[in-house]
């Protein structure tokens, strides 16, 4: 079958499941790891699962807005309905509005959805940022303009009523300097709260800020779950591997967009986990080359929080079986990038 042939055919399925009239203007249980999955991104996500132990992985190293709370509607979604938030970006990382439904192919689990219930652009929905900052000795020489440029984010981000975040540090051991508030006071006070030094165990921090906070903010709302990672992605403490870090976002529903501190001339392995944390759960890595240029990559962050599409479709041939399900999201005008989570965990009945 030509290729040509492939895209009309996924153009038909997708359009064929459209509703027209509906368009609008944590390491796993008992310390195993996390069930195999495709290394991709989650949405339905499981129960909270406890910590990987030492022995799990023996002798093993890991590598290396919401504007206003009333304009999202109340709703709770059926178990087979999914809901997937995206952004579309150009060659130059500029972000692309005014697209439709039609300029999208989808696939669930290899097959085009039964139906597509709803497509919306630039919804408003109240944000839950987790905000993880490295502070391994390694990073001792900036982490005061860390500190600064990561409240100034804050302070921009968290307008809302309905918006939450809270702030970890990390180093060996992952601490939370601010539970979940959207009081700027406090937060402010836990970034301040953080001082470096230590190792770096950055792969459990990053699954336990989803097992123990993400993963648990559930309510009768959607919300918007992202993590903003400042690291240099260099890690010599965990317990657990990046692929288990990985599936936890996926259960949580979290985007990682991560900041990398290496502002070495060369890329070493530590960026590589940057970008890989947040391809995989449909964020982004920024590489700013020095620390004054952090704040920029603040902004775009910023930016990527508030242009999104949000979709919301009925898989086809869905079961509630706990399994992972891979999610195929692509724009039909190749110049643009779709940045979305790559699967998901279906509900278990």
């Amino acid at each position: 079958m030509s290729r040509k042939f492939l895209c009309l055919g996924l153009t038909a399925c997708f359009a064929a499941a459209v509703a027209p009239s509906q368009q609008p203007s944590s390491p796993s249980p008992s310390g195993a790891p996390a069930p195999p999955a495709q290394n991709a991104p989650a949405q339905p996500a499981q129960s909270g699962a406890a910590p990987a132990q030492p022995g799990d992985n023996a002798g093993a190293q890991p590598g290396g807005n919401a504007t206003d709370q009333n304009s999202a509607s109340v709703f709770k979604l059926p178990v087979n309905e999914v809901s997937l938030i995206f952004t579309v970006t150009d060659g130059h990382g500029r972000y692309i509005p005014n697209l439709t439904q039609n300029d999208f192919a989808l696939l669930d689990d290899q097959k085009a959805p039964e139906r597509v219930n709803s497509f919306h652009q630039q919804i408003n929905l109240p944000l839950r940022v987790g905000l993880l900052i490295d502070t391994s000795t390694s990073i001792r020489s900036r982490f005061q303009f860390e500190q600064q440029s990561a409240i100034e984010f804050l302070l921009e981000v968290l307008k809302a009523r309905g918006d939450r975040a809270f702030v970890m540090g990390f180093d060996v051991t992952p601490t939370v300097t601010e539970d979940w508030t959207n009081d700027m006071d406090g937060l402010e006070t836990g970034v301040n709260r953080l001082r470096p030094g230590g190792g770096t165990a950055l792969f459990d921090a990053v699954y336990t800020a989803c097992r123990d906070k993400l993963l648990t903010e559930r309510g009768p709302e959607p919300v918007r779950k992202a993590m903003i990672l400042i690291s240099d992605g260099d890690d010599n403490q965990s317990r657990v591997y990046l692929s288990e870090a990985i599936k936890e976002c996926e259960r949580a529903e979290t985007i990682i967009y991560s900041i990398s501190t290496n502002w070495t001339p060369s890329r070493g392995p530590g960026d590589k986990v940057m970008e890989e944390l947040a391809d995989e759960t449909g964020g982004e890595a920024f590489f700013p080359p020095n620390v004054e240029d952090m704040s920029a990559s603040f902004e775009n962050i910023e930016s990527e929080l508030r242009s999104q599409y949000a979709l919301n479709y009925t898989p086809a041939d869905f079961k509630a079986d706990g399994a992972f399900r891979t999610i195929y999201l692509y724009c039909y005008d190749r110049r643009y990038r779709v940045h979305a989570r790559k699967g998901y965990f279906a509900p278990r009945d």
